[in-house]
């Protein structure tokens, strides 16, 4: 059962809008769907609380800045004695193409450094994500420079659609299971 829902990406106003933070950007949207209102900052991160179908759910943001995500997640798990398979981390991922999502029970970070803080903080791979695709960048341009760029105003416009099933993707393996929102979550609609 999904206890904690964490959105991987960078604090500050000028990562707000990139592709690495999508994660953030998706866990915003269902904090305003719910209509949550107080946030705390603690065990690193910007944490909101929920009840989702009478089972409460943390909503958190790190604030580590996605490369040291794990300092954040180990602390939440160790305040609120949860364990690795509880917990939803949402992320950008290069290896899907844009539009595409995919949410994996378990394995290993495929290279995204959010995840792989994470997996050696708590020591265990054993933890569902939602894998939300950003697309490669061209032939020889930086990656790093990539995903720390906006999207493209073409993306953007498709944006909302992502989000939407996104959301909807989260709702369903708190309120089911991962494995039953699977078959939701990885349809290959794109936009």
């Amino acid at each position: 059962m999904i206890k904690l829902v964490l959105g991987l990406g960078n604090p500050g106003e000028e990562y707000k809008e990139t592709r690495h933070n999508i994660g953030f950007t998706i866990l915003d949207e269902l904090v305003r769907r719910l209509k949550l209102k107080e946030k705390r900052r603690e065990c690193l991160s910007l944490i909101y609380r929920a009840n989702i179908g009478g089972k409460k759910l943390l909503l958190a943001k790190p604030q580590t800045y996605m490369n040291n995500s794990g300092y954040a997640v180990i602390n939440i798990l160790e305040e609120y004695s949860l364990e690795p398979n509880e917990i939803l981390v949402v992320h950008d991922d290069l290896d899907l193409p844009f539009g595409y999502m995919r949410l994996r029970l378990e394995g290993s970070s495929a290279g995204h450094r959010g995840v792989e803080s994470i997996i050696n903080s708590i020591k265990s791979q054993n933890f569902p994500r939602l894998r939300i695709g950003i697309g490669r960048p061209a032939k020889g341009e930086d990656v790093a420079r990539y995903v720390l760029s906006p999207f493209s105003p073409e993306e953007k416009s498709k944006l909302g659609i992502i989000i939407d099933k996104a959301v909807k993707c989260i709702l369903r393996s708190v309120e089911l299971s991962p494995e039953v929102a699977m078959e939701f979550c990885n349809r290959r609609d794109t936009v």
